[in-house]
């Protein structure tokens, strides 16, 4: 084969498409079926400096538990939720880099050679048919956090001003910018019909493995044209209208938990309004003093507490307002009907953090809780403290119950024991 240039492209119709990297073409130096019923939602919710322990998972396992401080703002809907202790992600270590695999498991993220994988949020999204004018939410309490890891390992870039989510959802733009970002769109599609029969030809003078890694990369770029095919036609149809006015953004950088309700808000309008099923939500500790009364040190500070007394006390404060900031949002999804049934009902809600003792930085025993969703909920499941159960499972069971022929996720198979399908 005669030497090519280390970029090859397929062109066609005024399209120039680039190649992957081929070894075939190097230099020879370097030779989700949805289920029946409304449809099923799910929200990932993750608070980056934990949550104190003793004052978040109960003493007893089971069902006749006594509610610990920290959960007792969501005591009215103690049936709709489950809390578990001993669970972590098997080999994720690395402190507070721990935070890019709470949705994906990747082992080991404090390594110089660590490489991410596809987080569970888009993992879903790969399966359940494209059914919503917006894929997926992903959301950010402060500029630079996700929680989003595309396949290739690669960050997805969060959203952390609720007024633009909200006027992606629900605002109209002028007739002339519509029109605008329908061209777009437009000009995006039809790529690979373009240079298809020159894609035809390569891929016959191709060896094996090149040809599956060509195709592999052609079907993603379809993919993307099929993206932008259902963009344009979301385009072209008229937004939701909901009563609620447009969230002014907030100022002060040191309330991220007034960020996190404008949130929260943003994303149950969207999930009522079918607008999106997948959200993920990233609370980042900060550096910053939290405008609450009696908290006078900043939130990481306090996460560090070394068993001092007035840190916890600051940090209970903290992290008591975070967790009625869970109950309001689980609420307003309670209140809301879907189909004779309601939100809750049909959105499995994961609330936990990557790490089990901040102060420590220690990824073991994780603080997590499952609301809604389809679940029998009202327990506290128990698993050992020194030799965890694999949240991965957590997630195999979510995607089942969102109808998807999945028994796996990130090397971890299997659903959660004592985690069982509510009917219906």
């Amino acid at each position: 084969m005669t030497t090519v240039n280390r970029r090859r492209f397929l062109r066609g119709a005024g399209v120039a498409l680039a190649l992957p990297w081929l070894e075939a073409l190097a230099p020879r130096a370097h030779a989700l079926a949805a289920p029946e019923g409304p449809p099923r939602r799910v929200v990932f919710f993750m608070t980056g400096l934990g949550m104190h322990q003793p004052l978040f998972t109960p003493q007893k396992a089971g069902r006749d538990f006594a509610l610990p401080p920290l959960l007792e703002p969501l005591a009215p809907l103690r049936n709709d939720w489950t809390v578990f202790s001993g669970v972590w992600h098997p080999d994720v270590d690395g402190g507070h880099t721990s935070e890019n695999c709470f949705l994906t498991a990747a082992p080991h993220p404090a390594r110089p050679t660590f490489k991410n994988t596809i987080s569970f949020d888009q993992f879903l999204l790969e399966k359940l048919p494209p059914a919503t004018r917006v894929p997926y939410l992903n959301l950010s309490t402060l500029p630079g956090s996700t929680l989003s890891w595309s396949r290739r390992g690669v960050n997805l870039p969060a959203d952390d001003r609720p007024s633009v989510v909200f006027a992606r959802l629900f605002l109209e733009g002028n007739p002339a910018a519509v029109a605008e970002q329908q061209r777009k769109l437009a000009a995006g599609q039809s790529v690979i019909d373009a240079v298809q029969d020159q894609a035809n030809a390569l891929a016959r003078t191709l060896p094996g493995q090149d040809k599956e890694k060509l195709d592999e990369y052609l079907g993603a770029v379809r993919e993307v044209e099929q993206r932008l095919q259902q963009a344009e036609a979301w385009s072209r149809k008229p937004k939701p209208k909901v009563e609620a006015k447009p969230p002014v953004d907030s100022t002060n950088i040191a309330d991220a938990l007034g960020r996190l309700r404008l949130m929260m808000d943003v994303a149950h309008l969207a999930l009522e309004t079918d607008s999106t099923r997948v959200v993920v939500l990233c609370v980042r500790g900060s550096h910053y003093v939290l405008p609450i009364p009696g908290v006078t040190m900043d939130w990481h500070n306090l996460s560090h507490h070394g068993q001092d007394a007035e840190k916890i006390e600051q940090l209970r404060l903290v992290e008591l307002q975070q967790m009625k900031e869970l109950a309001r949002f689980l609420t307003r999804l309670k209140e809301s009907a879907a189909g004779g049934t309601t939100l809750l009902d049909r959105t499995a809600v994961l609330f936990g953090s990557n790490l089990g003792n901040a102060s420590s930085h220690d990824t073991r025993n994780m603080p997590v809780l499952l609301a809604g969703g389809g679940f029998k909920h009202g327990q506290h499941l128990a698993f050992d403290q020194k030799n965890n159960a694999a949240l991965p499972r957590v997630f195999v069971s979510i995607a089942q119950r969102l109808g998807l022929e999945v028994d796996a996720f990130a090397g971890t198979k299997g659903t959660m024991t004592g985690l069982e399908l509510a009917a219906g």
